[in-house]
């Protein structure tokens, strides 16, 4: 069931389009092929070390240089670090009692255990999100019964996924500008659905009946209905779009469980309503860490300074690409550059663009290193908070958008086109230059 929620035509690198994409939304043979394909390419295969567990990143201020440890005991010393780990590498495992415990199999959907057959068996799902709506419909067929456990019911709209026919493959083969035109096409479809996100105040009643509509459409018992039903504002978690998910809900082999859940026991799941459902297997659709940027990477910059001491609160950072005191160390996709509404590829692009211009004068200017200066990186942070308390994403709702603080250091709350002209250029005001 693994698929993107970003058309693939949009959802893929601006220099190299791909014509034969299927559907709209491909599943996952099908993009694990094309970056396969691109990796081939453009030769990165050659520069990749497979299976190696980065482990800490330390700069030397005296060389300007990074030295780059791995769990194997090796190590390689570099003049910068881009960190493209991504937000949504590490499994978030929610922190229920007694999950040790449990006599059965249990694992999350992230890392499938593909040994584990589920057929005829009793299965729990917790979470209810983006995860759950892709693998909860291809197991329900085949598990005798599904538990899913849910705390907050999420917005969910009908999946516009229709086959690509073969002319418009053939057109975009033949006429490549033609493909170009429709990739921004989309690209503008979805960046004027932000307008929707990022003011709080406007009223998403055309987002919000279609999804209504949709649900009282595949769900027609009242009941179920009811506990389906989003009490919060459109927009404040993911949207998510899926035409199976409501109707594998219905299904007589499900159950869905809103009572929260108290504890794992030997044998299942017990909720705080006192009932204990038996299962064989328990998937955990809970999500990922997406607000803990470091993990367990120990990152070193200027004085020793951690990172993930210096973050241990907030996630602060200039463009959100960099942070003061840890010069020449770049992140991918970093703190305030998410997206609730357009592709990440499309940022991903302008931030790797700007690393390049900064490699670039760094070494047409025979410089050390560059630090970003702290009132450079203070004005990017006000700007984005600022900004941020406009948007749905802070609207009261709980979710992976927020760390407990309820601060969102995930998303970026503008239009991805104001990002980018932001990134078109190093601003060599904004950072300490030290020469070689």
């Amino acid at each position: 069931g693994c698929a993107c929620d970003i058309p693939s035509h949009l959802y893929s690198f601006s220099f190299e389009l791909n014509a034969d994409w299927t559907r709209l939304y491909p599943t996952q043979p099908e993009l694990r092929a094309y970056l396969n394909h691109c990796a081939d390419k453009y030769g990165l295969r050659e520069h990749i070390r497979f299976n190696a567990e980065v482990t800490s990143a330390d700069f030397d201020e005296g060389t300007g240089s990074w030295t780059v440890r791995t769990a194997d005991g090796q190590s390689v010393r570099a003049r910068a670090l881009a960190n493209g780990a991504g937000a949504l590498s590490r499994p978030g495992l929610p922190d229920i009692p007694g999950v040790e415990r449990f006599e059965g199999a249990k694992f999350h959907s992230m890392r499938w255990d593909h040994a584990c057959d589920l057929t005829n068996k009793r299965v729990a799902v917790i979470g209810t999100g983006a995860s759950a709506i892709q693998f909860v419909p291809q197991i329900q067929p085949k598990v005798a019964k599904l538990h899913l456990f849910q705390r907050t019911p999420p917005w969910i709209l009908p999946k516009r996924n229709p086959r690509v026919p073969p002319w418009m493959k053939r057109t975009f083969r033949l006429v490549p500008w033609a493909q170009t035109l429709f990739r921004a096409m989309l690209y503008w479809l979805h960046e004027f659905a932000a307008l929707n996100f990022l003011n709080k105040h406007r009223h998403r009643r055309i987002g919000e009946e279609a999804a209504l509509e949709h649900l009282r459409v595949v769900v027609q018992d009242e009941k179920l209905r009811a506990a389906l039903t989003p009490s919060y504002l459109m927009g404040c978690k993911r949207v998510l779009l899926s035409n199976d998910y409501l109707p594998a809900l219905t299904q007589d082999n499900v159950e869905l469980v809103t009572d929260g859940v108290a504890e794992i026991t030997e044998r299942g799941v017990r909720t705080r309503d006192g009932v204990e459902r038996e299962v064989d297997a328990i998937v955990f659709g809970t999500g990922f860490h997406a607000t803990d940027f470091v993990g367990s990477l120990r990152i070193r910059g200027l004085g020793g300074r951690e990172l993930s001491q210096e973050w241990s609160v907030a996630a602060p950072t200039y463009l959100g690409v960099m942070v003061e005191g840890f010069p020449n160390y770049f992140m991918i996709t970093g703190p305030n550059t998410g997206l609730g509404h357009n592709s990440m590829v499309f940022m991903i692009e302008a931030q790797v663009h700007y690393i390049v211009k900064f490699l670039k004068k760094l070494r047409a200017q025979k410089l050390r290193y560059m630090d970003v200066l702290r009132r450079a990186q203070d004005a990017f942070v006000e700007y984005v908070q600022t900004r941020m308390q406009e948007t749905v994403w802070v609207s009261g709702c709980k979710s992976w958008y927020l760390p407990p603080d309820g601060r969102n250091f995930t998303l970026w709350p503008a239009f991805t086109f104001q990002y980018w002209w932001r990134m078109r250029r190093v601003r060599l005001a904004d950072f300490r230059r030290v020469s070689s």
